[in-house]
């Protein structure tokens, strides 16, 4: 079952505890606000990725780190 939650003045919820150690939300993340099809919120961290985390998932491709950095800094 979940828990309850308020809105306060300027729209801000408090995530429980519980949650946030389960999920390992921490201080300073980033998330993104949806509106769901079923009249709710969803609410889910931001994706965050160095090109250190893709190293070799090109194979054995020859890319300099900066151009994948610059290319997903891009995205964002």
């Amino acid at each position: 079952m979940g828990e309850t939650v308020f809105v306060d003045g300027k729209g801000r919820i408090v995530i429980p505890a519980s949650i946030r150690r389960r999920l390992g939300i921490k201080l300073g993340t980033e998330f993104v606000v949806e509106e769901s099809s079923c009249g709710g919120i969803l609410l889910r961290p931001k994706r965050r990725l160095s090109a250190r985390d893709l190293l070799g998932v090109a194979g054995r491709e020859r890319v300099r780190l900066e151009d994948v950095e610059n290319a997903l800094a891009e995205e964002n």
